[in-house]
């Protein structure tokens, strides 16, 4: 924790907390407060799944390492990293503990790597899925109910479990280290026997810190989400 405090990303995060105060993010403590509150089974069932899928699909390719770290489990407790979590609150972006996997274990290296680092997205591809069919259940079932308060608040975090898991999603595709997006190209054209491949992957955090600082990842990530979403609620919600 010490030498990350020390580091660049460090002063970039808190750069990007700095952006959003001064853009009005906590101008209104209670309602950022109630807002996050929305957000956060959102983000500790995505964060949660996410590595969990990692994990669960590189044990069943014969790797014990997930299992032996205890990392085949929902639980958030073993997928959360506090000061990841706390940085996703403030600025915007965080993550989770990365499911640490021995390829040495598999048979076939590249396609079971690039199936370990398809699952995080799949997973939350598919948990997206799932609470758009359980919000469509309710509409159907109580629509009424749905126009209450407690049935506002209720769609409020069912959509936010929806809308961050495609988040989580489509900004896992982005092709940086140490990304999943990264992986999967790396594995679909074997970028390991290209000699700039480490220096990029030893320099990927900061990359894409400096990316997200610069708001170029927004300018990518925005209309993707919302292309999705917009499927999402026409075709399954409604």
């Amino acid at each position: 924790m010490k030498r990350f405090i020390q580091s660049p990303a460090f002063i970039i995060i808190i750069a990007l907390v700095i952006l959003n105060f001064l853009d009005g993010d906590f101008s209104d403590p209670m309602g950022w407060l109630i807002q996050k509150l929305i957000l956060l089974p959102g983000i500790v069932i995505g964060l949660s799944f996410h590595e969990f899928a990692h994990g669960i699909v590189s044990y069943a390719l014969g790797d014990p390492t997930p299992k032996l770290q205890g990392r085949l489990t929902i639980n958030p407790a073993a997928h959360m990293d506090p000061f990841g979590f706390v940085a996703l609150l403030f600025a915007g972006f965080g993550w989770g503990i990365p499911v640490q996997i021995n390829p040495g274990y598999y048979k076939h290296r590249r396609r079971d790597e690039l199936l370990v680092s398809l699952a995080g997205v799949v997973m939350n591809f598919i948990i997206a899925m799932i609470f758009a069919l359980g919000l469509r259940f309710l509409f159907m079932q109580n629509p009424t109910w749905l126009m209450s308060s407690m049935g506002d608040i209720v769609t409020q975090i069912l959509m936010s479990v929806v809308s961050i898991n495609i988040v989580l999603m489509i900004f896992n595709l982005f092709p940086i280290p140490p990304l999943d997006g990264f992986g999967i190209i790396t594995e679909l054209f074997n970028l390991r026997k290209y000699d700039w491949y480490y220096k990029i992957y030893d320099k990927g955090f900061l990359i894409l810190l400096a990316l997200i600082l610069l708001g170029v990842t927004d300018k990518v990530l925005g209309p993707a989400v919302s292309a999705v979403l917009g499927w999402i609620i026409n075709s399954i919600i409604f």
